[in-house]
């Protein structure tokens, strides 16, 4: 073939120098885009005539530039050193029937990492950065675990103190009982139980070292829907010991109409002959009992930290121990139990005794029955368990009735209800005789929950 049909790489027919740039020719300049000169267009005059004619080829799709498996960037042949073309032939494949132009750009590119980056981002394999942390579900989670630790923890403080509460008294031994009322009636008793307490408590509490037990108060809190009513029953009131069944032996006394103090009737056989008394004399049935000692009083009260009270005149009792001053304080328990048992220093003893006990007890129920104290089992436990010992209530009372003792007391303090003494008419011997009619009507008000509008001594 001739140097005139373009293969020689010297000068083509129109006098342009071929440099052989694109055939391996070992130049250089890198090869770019080119065009095949050993295929050529016939065009007019005596030259066309000599150009060799090929057969026609037939027409195929263009190729798309199939995409390279990820993995380490493309290395042209020309620069890993697998490249062996040149102008003496070889292996050399230009590429031009796939449709690849070196440098052509995306056919040899692998595909994007995360955010455009490379597979791997600079230096290495990347991660897939992952989604946003839900703070609203962390949070409502959180709040979850936290109730549920609570709502455990006071489920199971409430089951431990209903199974160490001790019930004592069974009301079914009191016989001839008045009709039910509308309200709920609880009758609580302050006993000057010792028990439990050491040679230094009794001292430290003046409680002296007499043995048994004795009322040192009772009152009647009636839980209304018209309002609650807590009525003191001074234990020097004169009343009438009925027939009765003895709560040990099971047999029944006949009642000898004698007048005593009421307090006689605890001391002559406990709890049920208290009831039974209480009912026969007032003609209000009791539907629950409640009694603590000296020792569970003053340890409930250090656990709530203390009670404040605001005292209207300073007063002073040796016996009991009672050193106030006049003013709103805290009383710790020891101070709590000398100013409910105080009556020497009053000139009208048991009733105005009554009235502080009343008075106290009702800022104790106000602090007690609290969200804080109620609804926190590292509260409420200390102060369930602080009483537990000398606490006493009958077969048939649940800590939920506790509870709705100590609400009806609190409400009281906050002035939704009625405190009073009994409504007293004179005395007897030196006891304390109760206006009867004053106590019927009382009486009648809550059996049919109605306001009370009777007002005692």
């Amino acid at each position: 073939m001739s140097d005139r049909d373009g293969w020689s790489g010297e000068q083509d027919q129109r006098g342009r120098r071929d440099d052989g740039y694109g055939r391996g020719s070992g130049q250089a300049e890198p090869e770019g885009a080119r065009r095949m000169r050993h295929v050529q267009r016939p065009g007019p005059g005596p030259q066309a005539s000599r150009q060799p004619q090929l057969p026609p080829q037939p027409q195929q799709p263009p190729r798309r530039p199939a995409q390279p498996p990820a993995g380490p960037a493309y290395v042209p042949p020309q620069q890993d050193g697998s490249y062996s073309g040149g102008s003496s032939g070889g292996s050399y494949d230009s590429g031009y029937n796939t449709g690849q132009v070196y440098g052509g750009g995306q056919a040899a590119r692998p595909p994007a990492g995360p955010r455009g980056r490379g597979p791997g981002g600079p230096g290495g394999p990347g991660r897939s950065a992952g989604p946003a942390p839900d703070w609203r579900k962390r949070i409502k989670i959180g709040s979850i675990v936290l109730v549920s630790g609570l709502l455990v923890t006071g489920i199971g403080t409430y089951f431990w103190a209903d199974s160490n509460v001790r019930r004592e008294v069974d009301l079914s031994k009191v016989i001839e009982r008045p009709k039910e009322g509308d309200c709920t009636t609880y009758l609580i008793v302050g006993s000057d139980s010792r028990e439990g307490m050491s040679a230094e408590d009794k001292k430290k509490l003046h409680t002296g070292s007499a043995e048994g037990k004795r009322t040192d108060s009772m009152m009647i809190l009636a839980k209304c829907s018209s309002g609650n009513t807590m009525i003191s029953l001074p234990r020097d009131s004169d009343v009438e010991i009925p027939s009765f069944v003895g709560s040990e032996s099971g047999k029944k006394f006949a009642g000898t109409g004698k007048r005593t103090k009421l307090n006689a009737a605890y001391a002559q056989d406990g709890p049920e002959l208290l009831v039974r008394t209480v009912e026969f004399n007032t003609g209000l049935r009791i539907d629950h009992y409640a009694e603590i000692g000296f020792a569970g009083f003053a340890n409930i009260v250090d656990a709530l930290g203390g009670v404040e009270l605001n005292i209207e005149k300073g007063f002073k009792d040796e016996k009991s121990g009672a050193d106030f001053k006049e003013g709103t304080q805290t009383l710790n328990g020891e101070q709590s139990l000398a100013y409910v048992r105080t009556r020497y220093a009053f000139a009208e003893s048991d009733l105005q005794r009554t009235k502080n006990q009343q008075k106290f007890l009702s800022a104790l129920a106000s602090q007690a029955a609290t969200p804080t104290t109620i609804l926190n089992p590292f509260s409420l436990y200390p102060v369930l368990g602080a009483g537990l010992d000398t606490l006493i209530v009958d077969k048939d009372m649940g800590l939920y009735d506790m509870g709705s003792m100590f609400f009806a007391m609190k409400g009281i303090s906050g002035g939704d209800g009625v405190s009073m003494n009994m409504p007293i008419s004179g005395q007897r011997g030196g006891n304390l005789v109760w206006d009867k009619a004053k106590v019927q009507q009382l009486v009648q008000q809550i059996q049919k929950d109605e306001k009370v509008t009777v007002r005692g001594n």
